[in-house]
């Protein structure tokens, strides 16, 4: 969301009680009125949005200490935020909403980095040393690809331009890139030339990016044509490994690309909803769920 938008936010509409206040409940700010309060309130939003953009999620006692404000002030602009669907409240803290937007990946990059690291070196290790691979676009299947070359040798199979472009330098990777109508968003070769290409191809492993994942709704994306050609990439392979962070699990976006029947594991970060990963776990689906370590 750009930050212009953030100061359209009603703030005529406030809970009672919702103005700024300092750690300790004071007014050391030096506020005089209430205009003075609502800007200072609007910056609390607008540095809130931007950290659960970042970071994928967070909770009270961390935007507590980020804001220096009571937890109390939080859970008050969380709430405020929550009612006007800019994010959805959690247990304990909150997460981002799309609200069926897709978000371009250049701002998913530094989303969940930590997580998305994690949850990377965790897929690595489910791939043997030599493997076809197949890599669909995404900033999670992008750090894979990274870790896979570092260890190389290997081929990989990608419809991703982003991460064709990482991967020509490594001598030790076999590179073959899948043509098609490119996705400015996603930096992905999408359509029937990529759907007829694929077609050609085996794959002993497909690391599988999507946009949600439940148990009852399958592994969804916001595109039609991608989730298209990602579904070629899982009819073509021995076993899909999809890697999505928390934020994706018991999620559902626009357009099916398969059911959890034909994934052989989900890696996701510890951060995912239970009861989801239960879910999808008892349709067949082994599941991990990895602890990122803060850098």
């Amino acid at each position: 969301m750009p930050d212009e938008a953030l100061g359209g936010l009603p703030s005529g509409q406030a809970k009672e009680g919702a103005g700024p206040v300092s750690p300790e409940g004071s007014n050391s700010a030096g506020v005089s009125g209430d205009g003075d309060r609502r800007m200072l309130r609007a910056e609390r939003h607008t540095r809130i949005i931007k950290h659960i953009t970042s970071q994928g999620g967070a909770d009270v006692v961390e935007l507590s200490d980020l804001l220096q404000v009571s937890a109390a002030t939080v859970r008050r602009d969380l709430q405020f935020l929550d009612d006007r669907r800019v994010l959805r409240r959690t247990h304990g803290g909150a997460v981002m909403v799309d609200d069926g937007m897709e978000v371009p990946l250049l701002r998913r990059v530094d989303r969940a980095r930590a997580e998305k690291r994690a949850i990377a070196e965790a897929a690595v290790r489910l791939i043997p040393s030599g493997a076809v691979v197949g890599l669909t676009g995404g900033s999670t299947t992008a750090e894979v690809a990274r870790l896979l070359a570092e260890r190389g040798p290997l081929t990989i199979v990608t419809n991703a331009v982003n991460i064709a472009a990482e991967m020509v330098p490594f001598s030790d990777v076999s590179l073959v890139v899948i043509g098609g109508h490119a996705r400015s968003r996603t930096y992905e070769l999408v359509g029937p030339g990529a759907e007829r290409a694929l077609a050609d191809y085996h794959t002993d492993v497909t690391v599988l990016g999507v946009d949600g994942i439940s148990a009852a709704h399958g592994c969804t994306t916001h595109d039609q044509l991608e989730a298209t050609t990602n579904r070629a990439f899982v009819a073509g392979s021995e076993g899909v490994v999809v890697v999505a962070d928390h934020t994706k699990v018991g999620r559902t976006t626009f357009a099916r690309i398969c059911s959890t029947r034909e994934l052989r594991h989900l890696v996701t970060d510890a951060g995912a909803d239970g009861p989801a990963l239960e879910a999808i776990a008892a349709t067949g689906v082994a599941v991990t769920a990895v602890q990122p370590q803060q850098r």
